[in-house]
This record gives structure tokens, sequence and C-alpha cells, in this order.
């Protein structure tokens, strides 16, 4: 009797010892992998943000030094993917065969770990040597200002405080915590990787009308809209899905061919 519980008791923990290893990374084929590999090793992503950077450094330069002493400047910048790098986070899940958490992602957040995205720690000390005010308005939840701001300060990035760190809250979407920021201060340029970053009414539309919002935004971009490159993830993706966050992998993969336009 004491041979049979000891057999089934091993059994039980070679089935949990294997259960809790990690994925061959060799039969893993996630579709963000390539995104992901983009972001870290494609010097096309490098030179694409550093291109963003100087452009709006160009704009800032243009303002009149009379603007910046008479009004309150500032500017409106994103962080995920605007000024901080996570790829090392999505990379991770990839390894280890995980999808997205919220959970997943605090575990990264309170490391404050993120580098910067190449060229923008040299735009945001120009912005603020000219004397212009710099606003982080991130969707990171409000929990994590702590981390949050330890990284930024770990970077050495100007403003990096509370007052001037403006995270996510059920009462605050960004375009909220925007007109915050106007309501004492002449915006004078927004940056992001997402078009939520820049206006209300790209949020939850389609494919089209997100198309139309931008062509009817034309003038703005490369001007006041500075866009930063995310091939990984954003409001793009999720206007694939129409969001429908249900979706399991293999109705997104069938839904992201379907979307294909051959010729």
């Amino acid at each position: 009797m004491k041979k049979t519980v000891l057999s089934i008791t091993l059994i039980i923990l070679s089935t949990f010892a294997f259960s809790q290893t990690k994925p061959d990374i060799s039969q893993i084929d996630d579709p963000k992998s390539l995104p992901v590999l983009f972001q870290q090793s494609a010097a096309e992503y490098r030179a694409l943000c550093y291109q963003a950077f100087n452009l709006a450094e160009l704009r800032i330069s243009c303002i009149n030094k009379r603007d910046i002493k008479r009004n309150h400047l500032a500017i409106i910048t994103d962080l995920d993917e605007t000024i901080l790098d996570n790829s090392y986070s999505e990379a991770n899940l990839i390894m280890e065969g995980k999808t997205y958490t919220s959970a997943a992602w605090k575990k990264w957040t309170n490391l404050s770990a993120a580098t910067a995205v190449p060229g923008a720690i040299d735009f945001l000390k120009y912005v603020h040597d000219k004397g212009i005010e710099i606003y982080y308005i991130s969707n990171r939840k409000t929990d994590e200002l702590a981390s949050t701001l330890k990284n930024l300060q770990k970077l050495g990035l100007p403003n990096a405080d509370e007052a001037h760190t403006l995270l996510y809250s059920t009462e605050s979407p960004k375009e909220v915590r925007r007109q915050l920021v106007m309501k004492d201060h002449k915006v004078v340029m927004l940056l992001g990787d997402n078009l939520n970053d820049f206006a209300e009414v790209f949020e939850k539309k389609t494919i089209n009308q997100r198309f139309q919002s931008t062509d009817d935004f034309r003038k703005e971009w490369g001007n006041k809209f500075i866009v930063l490159p995310n091939p990984v993830y954003g409001e793009w993706e999720n206007a694939l899905y129409n969001y429908d966050f249900k979706l399991s992998p293999e109705e997104k993969k069938a839904t992201r061919l379907q979307l294909l336009k051959g010729y």
C-alpha cells in the first residue's frame, strides 16, 4: 500500500514539474516575434525614432523666444513606446509562451527597467532647456506612479515628478488629462505612438474611420503631432479585431488573413 501511495505521489510531482517547465522556444510561433525583433534589432526602427525627434526638435527651434517668455508653453508626450522602450516585456512573454496580462505588465513596470527610445532623452532635455514644460500623459495606472517616476528619473528625464506625470484612472481618459494641461498652458506639441495620444476622435474607431480622421489632421503630422513607430501593439491592432478582446488566437489569425489585401 505504501509503495502504491509513493508511486502515485511521484507521478503527481513529476507531472507538476513537467507542467512548470518553460516551453521549447524553438517551437514558439508568436505573431508578435517579428514586430518585437524589429523594435529591438532593426536599425531602421532606430532611424525612424531619430527622424521623429529630429523633426520635433526642428519644430521647437522655430518657436519665437518671446513666445516662450510670454506664454506658459508645454509639450505633452506619451510614455510607453514613445519615450520608454518596453520591448523586453513583450519579448519575455513570447519566450515564456504567455500573453499579455495586467499582472505581467505590472511585474515589468515594478522593475523600473525600461530604456529610452532612441533620441528621446536628448529631445526632452532640449525642450526643457528652451524653457518649455514637459507633461507625461500615459495610460499606465496610478498605482504604477512610483515605479514610473523611478524609471524616468533613472534616465535623467526633465520634469520627472508627480505634478508632470498624469497616469490613468477610471475617471481620467487621456483627453481629460490633456485638457487639464491645456487649461494653464499653451501646448505646442504632442508626441505618441498611438493616435489616441493626440485626439479623442481616434478612440475605438474602425480602420476606415481612423483613416479618415488621420486624413482630416493631415496638416498636423510632423508639425504639432509627432508619431513614433510601434509595430508591436496599439489601437491599430485593436481596430483589426473590431475591439473584440474575447477572440481566440485562431480567430485573430483568421481575421488578420481576411484583412490582407493582395493584387
